[in-house]
């Protein structure tokens, strides 16, 4: 590639001297200084430099660029964080001599361990021509290829425009927002074939970033032996907005999994089965489609489909909508008190209706949870007695089988199993 790049005379050597960031690879101009004329920590060690090195015409691209992420609005996720990307690219330079390009080469004199450059002998490429290209090289990308559309049909299967890559929120930019897309624009992606960035917060502990060498640092393994590795689990997948910092925190983690989980998800699985129980003989009768309550079933669709959108970038909140789902039909039992249905026949097909939209609902919300909630999901199909072939294979749970009406009339349900046991705390 950077054989290619050469040729093509998007490389050029040249010698630059002035303030140089060892943590960003980058010479830096006056307009990275702050307030105080100094440059500021996230640029990490700064020293004077001048030496001779490649350059790689980044400058160059900065319209194309633009362009790109004013003509996909979901370039980067979430969105403010592709405003942070286009606020970075509109302060590069369309002049050279500025420091906007990319120096991809340090000279073998003080750094002898990198690849050698194919053009020269006496230099190796540092940085990030080495580092990012490894994502399509291990997909499969022939670098001898300049048209994305002959490459190997082997890599055009595993990179597609639907590739989305995850990255941290300290490394959009410059190095996977502006260095990574103009790089792979110069060698011939076409814009649909460019990755979908995902970018992630933090977590931290009061307010300061999780570091080893600060102490601060949470071992998952400790945390899973003592709470189980679904409660962990669960609160990390729904604790921290997508793309935003979180603070950690035990006592959350026992909070939401109380909350969510015991309390509600648990809960309604419990009184659910336990009224199948006491009402049905635990057999569901399925109700014609005329008697399911029909703003009941839209709302589980609104709330499903949205569940399955958000699962692909937004766990935190695909998890809200499932609570909310939870949260809905708990209520729906409060409201229309199947113990009371049931002290009159004339009541019968009411009480049926509501057990089997529980029932039903239940079947569901185990497949929305899977990802998540693998052994609890188990644990709600055992209950029911649903696919019990499949009982603790991965296979058991498809999102195109949370459809509403799936239960069978007749259907016969286990007995309830605590599923949620609360966690109690001292004091």
């Amino acid at each position: 590639m950077l054989q290619r790049l050469f040729d093509a005379g998007e490389i050029y050597k040249d010698k630059q001297s002035g303030y140089y960031s060892v943590r960003q690879e980058q010479f830096l101009t006056d307009k990275e200084r702050g307030q105080d004329g100094e440059f500021g920590p996230e640029w990490g060690q700064v020293e004077f430099r001048e030496e001779e090195n490649y350059y790689f015409k980044l400058s160059q691209y900065k319209d194309w660029l633009l362009r790109y992420t004013d003509n996909r609005r979901d370039a980067v996720i979430p969105d403010f964080r592709q405003t942070e990307l286009r606020n970075a690219v509109e302060r590069i330079s369309d002049n050279r001599q500025s420091g906007s390009d990319l120096c991809i080469s340090r000279p073998k004199s003080r750094l002898d361990w990198g690849i050698e450059l194919p053009f020269d002998k006496d230099f190796v490429t540092y940085v990030w021509f080495d580092a990012l290209t490894n994502y399509i090289s291990f997909a499969g990308y022939d670098p001898k290829i300049d048209n994305y559309e002959k490459q190997p049909q082997e890599f055009r299967d595993r990179w597609t425009k639907e590739t989305l890559q995850i990255i941290g929120k300290d490394i959009l930019v410059p190095a996977h927002g502006i260095y990574w897309l103009i790089m792979l624009h110069a060698v011939g992606f076409p814009d649909h074939a460019m990755p979908q960035l995902l970018v992630h917060g933090w977590w931290n502990m009061s307010g300061a970033k999780m570091s080893k060498s600060a102490g601060n640092v949470i071992d998952p393994f400790v945390l899973a032996d003592k709470y189980g590795a679904e409660a962990l689990r669960y609160y990390l997948m729904s604790d921290i907005a997508t793309g935003k910092d979180a603070d950690f925190s035990e006592e959350r983690l026992i909070e939401r999994y109380n909350a969510d989980l015991a309390n509600s998800l648990g809960n309604l699985l419990s009184r659910t089965l336990n009224m199948l129980e006491k009402y049905t003989e635990r057999k569901v009768k399925k109700p014609t489609a005329t008697q399911i309550t029909d703003d009941l079933n839209s709302g589980y669709r609104d709330l499903s489909r949205e569940y399955q959108s958000l699962m692909t970038y937004n766990t935190s909140r695909a998890l809200e909508s499932v609570q909310s789902l939870v949260d809905i039909f708990n209520r729906f039992i409060d409201d229309r008190a199947p113990w009371k249905l049931a002290k009159s026949a004339a009541s019968r097909e009411e009480l049926d209706e509501v057990l089997y939209d529980c029932t039903e609902f239940l079947r569901i919300i185990a497949t929305l949870v899977s990802p998540v909630l693998p052994k609890a999901a188990h644990g709600i199909f055992d209950q029911l007695n649903w696919k019990m072939e499949l009982s603790g294979k991965e296979e058991r749970f498809s999102f195109k089988d949370a459809e509403w009406g799936g239960l069978p009339d007749g259907h016969i349900v286990g007995k309830p199993v605590p599923l949620f046991p609360r966690i109690e705390t001292a004091g």
